[in-house]
């Protein structure tokens, strides 16, 4: 049986030391290869079937997160789906979100003018659901800072009061373990800490499919969906996929890959690997005289006042982000100790 340590040193050889998976997840050799043999099958002119990658990758990502296939849409982009969330709110509606949450997640409900969007303090925001809420949705770990949101304070009072709940796992899922059933709409995107290609993303919505409107169903939305191509829709799907947008195929064609390593490996053994990573961090800014944002347990760790330094620190071949002036760092399953000393000694420069 391979080891944690087998796998990842056979799928990842980066060049620098990589400590951005917050923004992008490094790809796994294995996912590369299967996307450079999916585009050569298009350019030889006998495409594979890539619409079963697309099925591999709803059930993979069902599994990790715990609820049955027919509950995920496949799809693109956060954004597409608080949209599609947005749509169906009533006109008045109140919605509760967590202050600086990330923008995919938020603004469209912003835009829709007759909706009330409210914005308090994250550590408040269980405790600010009101009678009149009808949505909260919070990212599950805060891209700016990696500050975990209380998921079970958060779901307990939108119960209470009769709310649903939309919750963003894009920082979380690949080495927090969830449970998605716990919430009505769950949404994420694979580039970051599952190691997808650009291009893919999930939406988990109840049984009763949430009373969303498929707005932007297309043919790939058809429960026959090769019937569906000419005219309306005659039967969307009975699932979750009458949410998909058309799918982003190679990308399909590699994330199956990338999901399947995710699985091999295990949430228990990611989320322990991570953490020690950024706790090792933390120790060591510690003895460099720097705070970071509080955030206990979370893979990623934000330094307030060095965001300057990402610019210095990408020259010394260290590659971490500036966001909202923190720096940020964030440990995944290609990291080891030695790239977290090594972030610590071009600190102390």
């Amino acid at each position: 049986m391979e080891t944690f340590e087998s796998l990842v040193r056979a799928e990842f050889a980066p060049k620098n030391t990589y400590l951005n998976t917050a923004s992008t997840g490094l790809l796994p050799s294995r996912t590369v290869a299967a996307m450079h043999t999916a585009a050569q099958s298009l350019a030889d002119g006998a495409p594979q079937d890539m619409f079963a990658d697309v099925e591999a990758c709803r059930a993979a990502f069902a599994r990790i997160v715990g609820v049955p296939a027919g509950r995920v849409a496949a799809g693109a982009s956060v954004a597409v789906y608080s949209g599609l969330i947005a749509s169906a709110l009533p006109e008045g509606a109140e919605v509760l979100t967590a202050e600086a949450d990330f923008s995919s997640l938020v603004n469209p409900f912003h835009v829709r003018r007759d909706l009330k969007v409210r914005s308090v303090p994250l550590e408040r925001l269980a405790e600010s659901v009101r009678p009149d809420t009808a949505l909260v949705a919070v990212s599950a770990v805060q891209s700016a800072d990696g500050r975990i949101a209380d998921l079970t304070a958060v779901r307990e009072a939108a119960r209470a009061q009769g709310a649903r709940t939309c919750i963003d796992v894009s920082q979380a899922v690949g080495w927090l373990p969830l449970a998605a059933d716990d919430f009505d709409y769950v949404s994420c995107v694979a580039y970051k800490w599952v190691v997808c290609p650009r291009g893919v993303a999930f939406l988990v919505v109840p049984e009763d499919l949430g009373g969303l409107t498929p707005v932007f169903a297309g043919w790939a939305a058809g429960e026959h969906p090769w019937d569906s191509c000419y005219g309306p829709v005659r039967e969307l799907a009975r699932s979750a996929r009458r949410f998909d947008e058309s799918p982003a195929l190679l990308s399909y064609a590699g994330a199956v890959r990338s999901l399947a390593l995710i699985e091999e490996i295990g949430p228990a053994a990611l989320h322990a690997h991570d953490v020690s990573l950024a706790d090792r961090f933390r120790a060591g800014l510690a003895t460099l005289g720097h705070e970071p944002v509080a955030a206990p347990g979370s893979a990623i760790v934000a330094v307030p006042g060095l965001g300057h330094r990402r610019d210095d620190l990408a020259r010394a071949g260290v590659e971490v982000s500036d966001r909202a002036g923190n720096l940020r760092a964030a440990f995944h399953l290609y990291n080891t100790p030695a790239d977290v000393d090594r972030l610590l000694d071009v600190l102390s420069d």
